[in-house]
């Protein structure tokens, strides 16, 4: 798989402290996740006569959820951190390469679910579809995919095997803060989904307020490779992360959109200078990408990069923390994305 962020989902698929709000959600994950069997089934009807039915619509329909779900397979990117941070280990979930663990699990995921001591999902093989052996073979109540690019076939199948949750609109364009709305809703958890995104808009909203030279200054988000110069669009959920933080995306973006696909487009070197801002924010996978693009003579045709207002999120785990940002790792990388940021808004002012 490619390390480039608009190939990360499209499968058509610490920092230094522990933030607050994971810390607190690790807190609250259910004790039954490692006590008796006496427990765990205790638990279960708890959550059984508390659980109101919820009809979910989506891309593909509408998905009547008549019981508290209990065994849970996510598909795509997001989904299964939502519902960890909601205190529900999904029974399978996918695997990951980029920036993951050696087992496939991404750090923040693999944090909480040790501090959990719940027994750790099955990890589904990566591949362009969902893995429907792998995923019937968990024996699912409820299957996950509110930001994923499952095609129509895909959920038809899906939906043989169990309740299946589609995105909302256009695959890979759910908001972050949707698909954590959603997985609530479908877990009967909606007052502590908005408790969640409470703790995470607040973790936000601070460190905006620590950098006020963010506000106002225009923005356009990248990857680049040898080959090719991928741009976010403004309904990608990088796109809107960078928005709560204070930037406005660069009127460039909209203007060059080709609106290849829902989330990215691809622009030729011969036209990168027209993509003009305060800040180009790149993601790179190591420091060695960086410099390597900084001296390819097309990017110099660009005046972020003359001017050295070009902010760059290095390592694979904070590319993907941020590549969108999920209920867990959008606190887990926060300080060193903000930080990232701010000696190309200085030059930029």
């Amino acid at each position: 798989m490619s390390s480039l962020r608009p190939l990360h989902r499209p499968r058509t698929s610490v920092s230094s402290r522990l933030a607050l709000p994971l810390g607190a959600l690790l807190l609250s994950l259910p004790l039954a996740a490692c006590g008796s069997e006496d427990s765990d089934a205790e638990a279960a009807g708890s959550a059984e006569e508390t659980f109101e039915a919820v009809t979910i619509e989506h891309a593909f329909g509408e998905t009547e959820i008549d019981e508290a779900p209990e065994r849970v397979v996510t598909w795509g990117w997001g989904s299964g951190d939502a519902a960890i941070a909601l205190g529900v280990v999904p029974v399978a979930m996918p695997k990951n390469s980029y920036g993951a663990t050696e087992e496939g699990y991404m750090p923040w995921q693999k944090e909480a679910l040790d501090a959990s001591g719940a027994e750790e999902p099955t990890l589904l093989t990566e591949a362009t579809e969902p893995p429907f052996e792998e995923i019937a073979a968990a024996a699912p109540d409820l299957i996950l995919a509110n930001y994923s690019g499952i095609t129509e076939a895909d959920y038809e199948k899906l939906s043989k095997i169990a309740d299946t949750v589609a995105y909302p609109d256009q695959p890979w364009a759910t908001p972050w803060r949707d698909v954590i709305t959603t997985v609530g809703e479908a877990l009967g958890k909606a007052d502590e989904a908005e408790q969640l995104l409470e703790d995470i808009d607040g973790e936000v909203a601070a460190a905006a307020e620590a950098h006020p030279e963010f506000e106002g200054r225009t923005i356009a988000a990248v990857a680049i490779d040898p080959s090719a110069f991928y741009v976010y669009r403004a309904a990608d959920p990088r796109v809107q992360f960078l928005e709560d933080l204070g930037f406005t995306l660069a009127p460039s973006v909209g203007e060059l959109d080709t609106e290849e696909t829902t989330f990215y487009y691809t622009i030729s070197t011969e036209e990168v200078d027209k993509l003009t801002s305060d800040v180009l924010l790149s993601y790179a996978a190591d420091e060695a990408t960086v410099e390597k693009i900084a001296r390819d003579p097309a990017m110099q045709a660009m005046q972020q990069f003359r001017d050295g207002t070009v902010a760059s999120v290095v390592g694979e785990s904070y590319v993907s923390s941020v590549s969108p940002p999920t209920a867990l790792s959008l606190t887990w990388g926060l300080d060193t994305f903000v930080e990232s940021l701010v000696p190309a808004v200085e030059a930029a002012g």
